[in-house]
């Protein structure tokens, strides 16, 4: 009998991710294409359908799999479920119907989340957040995001949106974010701020840089670790990632001189530890979360009807 598996979606603001993940973590294949930002929203989706598509394929035909769910990741804003998306990164896509046009594609159950979001679940089930009930998780890429997770939930929020530290203020009258607001963590610390900051790519950003980057993420971190009592955050994304031991360094010691209470004073900051893969491992486990709490409910429901 074929294996079941979850074609994974990891939607970023440059890129577009697809793979298949079995039930237990592992990422068996993936594709990869460039967010094109010249396309309008039906073009840029038919870009991510036709991927979708083929990976779908190779988990049949390659992979002799039973692909059975399509989890997502998303940049955000979101609605539940990716029911519609608004990625502030990608201009074309203001509440796309994003749910709707994957089922139609895969003709697959469609489930989804925000992707820093997605991302916590992945690393609390296989990466460094492995057997801790409340810990953060932070993406410092294009954008940022986290995905909070409190006695062994991960928080939703009114409209699924929780965890949006990007739009914590760190420079007060700072530049203006695409949010509308100034000073936020994503319009100082993110990739596009980098860039537009410094007149250079994150990857061939200064010392300097890096250093301002990690001490503004750590300032972040402090601010969520005294408020909900949190003693881990973990951080992935490019830029984090690309900044290595010098952004980790300046975090931390940031964290330090701000997390001064007793039950955060041991607050650390560390690396994903699933790499690259994260992304995609996350958006899988919003697709069998889905389809366990579906599950679950039909089984209570016949239970009631009995």
């Amino acid at each position: 009998m074929a294996m079941d598996v979850a074609i994974g979606i990891d939607i970023g603001g440059t890129k577009f991710s697809v793979g298949v993940v079995s039930r237990q973590g592992e990422l068996l294949d993936r594709e990869t294409i460039a967010v094109n930002h010249s396309l309008k929203a039906e073009e840029l989706f038919a870009d991510l359908g036709a991927v979708v598509q083929r990976q779908i394929a190779r988990a049949r035909d390659h992979h002799k799999c039973s692909p059975v769910v399509v989890g997502v990741g998303s940049a955000g804003p979101i609605e539940h479920d990716v029911v519609c998306v608004s990625p502030l990164n990608i201009g074309a896509w203001i509440d796309f119907p994003l749910r709707q046009k994957l089922i139609e594609v895969s003709e697959l159950p469609v489930f989804g989340d925000g992707d820093a979001k997605a991302l916590a679940l992945a690393e609390g089930w296989l990466g460094a957040a492995n057997g801790c009930d409340n810990f953060m998780v932070m993406v410092v890429s294009t954008g940022v995001g986290a995905g909070i997770v409190l006695n062994g939930e991960l928080l939703s929020g009114v409209t699924g949106n929780a965890g949006h530290v990007g739009h914590i203020v760190v420079e007060p009258n700072g530049r203006r974010c695409a949010c509308g607001g100034r000073g936020c963590l994503e319009a100082e610390a993110s990739g596009i701020a980098i860039e537009a900051i410094t007149g250079r790519s994150p990857t061939q950003s200064t010392y300097e840089t890096m250093q301002r980057t990690g001490r503004l993420v750590g300032q972040a971190a402090a601010s969520v670790c005294n408020f909900l009592d949190l003693d881990l955050v973990v951080v992935g994304g490019g830029v984090a990632v690309g900044f290595g031991a010098t952004f980790f360094l300046s975090a931390q010691q940031k964290m330090d001189e701000l997390c001064r209470l007793d039950f955060s004073r041991k607050a650390r900051i560390i690396p994903v530890q699933l790499g690259s893969e994260g992304g995609l491992i996350g958006a899988a486990a919003v697709g069998w979360r889905g389809i366990n709490r579906q599950l679950n409910d039909t089984v209570a429901q016949s239970g009631l009807a009995r």
